[in-house]
C-alpha cells in the first residue's frame, strides 16, 4: 500500500499479487476524466497528509483480508497534479477464485473513498479551480 509521485505502474502492482494459486485478478483504476458534474475538467490536484494517509490504507486492505482471508490485495494512490486520462488509483485484488478478488477490490475503493485522507481540488476548463468532495459520490455508490 503507497501514496506514490510517479505515474501508477499496473503491471508491477499485479506482480505484487501473482502467485501460482492465483485463478484470478481484480483490478481498478481510476483515472481522471475530462468532466465531472458538467463542467469540463482539465486535471486535479490530489494532496494527502501521506503518513495517515497511508496508514489508513493499510487498514482498509487489513479489513479486506479479514472479510476475504485467501485475497491478496495490493494498491497504490497518486498525489500531485494529473492530466486528463492519467490514472490516480489503481488496485489489484487477487485469490483463487474470481467472486472474492471482486468482491475484495469493490470494497478497497469503497471505503477508500470513504476513510482515506486523500483530497482533489479539481482544475476547470475555464481556468478555475475548486476542491471536490470525495466522499458525496462514494456514499452514494455503497448505499445503492
Amino acid at each position: 500500500m503507497a501514496i506514490v509521485h510517479e505515474p501508477i505502474d499496473l503491471l508491477a502492482l499485479v506482480a505484487r499479487v501473482q502467485d501460482a494459486g492465483v485463478g484470478a485478478i481484480s483490478t481498478f483504476v481510476g483515472t481522471v476524466r475530462e468532466h465531472n458534474d458538467g463542467r469540463a475538467v482539465s486535471g486535479i490536484d490530489y494532496e494527502a497528509y501521506e503518513p495517515m494517509a497511508t496508514r489508513e490504507l493499510e487498514r482498509v486492505v487489513a479489513e479486506a483480508q479479514a472479510q476475504w482471508p485467501s485475497v491478496r490485495c495490493a494498491v497504490v494512490h497518486r498525489v500531485g497534479t494529473l492530466t486528463v486520462g492519467e490514472a490516480s488509483v489503481a488496485i489489484a485484488c487477487a485469490d483463487a477464485r474470481r467472486a472474492p478478488s471482486m468482491d475484495a477490490m469493490r470494497f478497497v475503493i469503497e471505503t477508500l473513498k470513504v476513510r482515506v485522507p486523500i483530497w482533489k481540488r479539481e482544475h476547470y476548463v475555464d481556468g478555475t479551480r475548486e476542491w471536490v468532495d470525495p466522499t458525496r459520490a462514494a456514499t452514494a455508490a455503497v448505499s445503492s
